[in-house]
């Protein structure tokens, strides 16, 4: 499923690709996609394909110093694919190379701050989220725990809702994440 997909996915939508490329490119210097290391299955390293949403003098590598309301490393069009999630479509070359499903807990910065502290503190069964490749989408998405993880107690529930999938994963539930994903973009999405 992940790889006829993601496949499907990448052919239909190489033209928004080309587009968002060219705007990138056109508003601030730098390469319109970048690559980050991520948390992958079995905690290996993986790198992680985005379209680019900051001035690239500015923006983090790491991904550990997150992006907070008003940022002012974002670009003008980094900020709408942000909202729109549109950032993350490259992660369908992820899904298409084995790194990644479409459905799973998804993949952190290594050395992501939660509450203040590395996540591996906040939540000692953190990793066992890592049991399964990440997502592009997944339970924490659809239950709207996204975005910054200053509030300890929210980050605990993201984390929660990711062992939840690990412990409980299936087709059909995979099926419904995807679904519900859609769905909440085609309203308007639910990006940060």
């Amino acid at each position: 499923m992940d790889i006829s997909l993601s496949a499907c996915a990448l052919v239909v939508l190489s033209p928004v690709f080309l587009v968002i490329w060219a705007i990138i490119r056109l508003e601030s210097p730098g390469p319109g996609m970048f690559i980050q290391k991520r948390w992958g299955r079995n905690q290996r390293q993986i790198d992680v394909y985005k379209f680019r949403t900051m001035r690239t003098d500015e923006g983090d590598a790491s991904g550990v110093a997150q992006t907070v309301a008003n940022d002012p490393r974002l670009t003008r069009i980094g900020k709408l694919l942000r909202k729109s999630n549109l950032d993350e479509l490259p992660q369908l070359l992820n899904v298409l190379l084995g790194s990644m499903s479409l459905v799973g807990p998804r993949c952190h910065p290594i050395g992501m701050l939660a509450g203040g502290v590395q996540y591996e503190e906040l939540v000692p069964r953190y990793h066992d989220r890592h049991l399964v490749r990440p997502g592009l989408t997944g339970i924490a998405q659809v239950k709207g725990l996204r975005g910054p993880t200053v509030d300890a107690a929210r980050a605990v529930q993201r984390i929660e809702a990711d062992l939840f999938y690990v412990q409980n994963y299936s087709v059909w539930l995979d099926i419904k994440l995807i679904v519900k994903t859609v769905s909440m973009e085609l309203r308007g999405g639910t990006g940060s």
